[in-house]
């Protein structure tokens, strides 16, 4: 019983995809469709604008639209991506990385001025 139990495990992965906690990449066989055409609203003060996306749920891919999230200080928003290896569609999770002190989207390993929020 648990030996079938398994199969059938493996060969659902196998065919529709496999997904993984949020912070890790979802890696599927399907394409995701062409990104919607979204308006994006002008900036808002201490706010960063999440395009909107394809995610991967219930065997399908399902639009999200793009939302304001609250700026983090000290972190950068990364947008979520969608990349092709091996054959396969993976994508990698958006959220909030370390390493940007000024706020300037320059991580600090590749700022040359990383306290400086008004350097250009």
């Amino acid at each position: 019983m648990i030996k079938k139990i398994i199969v059938a495990a493996m060969l659902s992965a196998c065919i529709g995809g496999m997904t993984t906690p949020a912070s890790a990449a979802v890696i599927v066989r399907v394409a995701p469709p062409p990104p919607r055409v979204e308006q994006v609203p002008p900036p808002r003060n201490g706010y960063v604008w999440v395009a909107g996306h394809w995610v991967w749920r219930n065997h399908h891919h399902e639009w999200v639209r793009g939302t304001w999230l609250r700026e983090r200080r000290g972190y950068r928003y990364v947008q979520p991506t969608w990349s092709q290896r091996d054959g396969r569609w993976v994508m990698q999770g958006g959220g909030w990385r370390r390493g940007d002190n000024d706020g300037d989207g320059v991580p600090n390993a590749r700022d040359r001025a990383p306290n400086n929020p008004q350097r250009y």
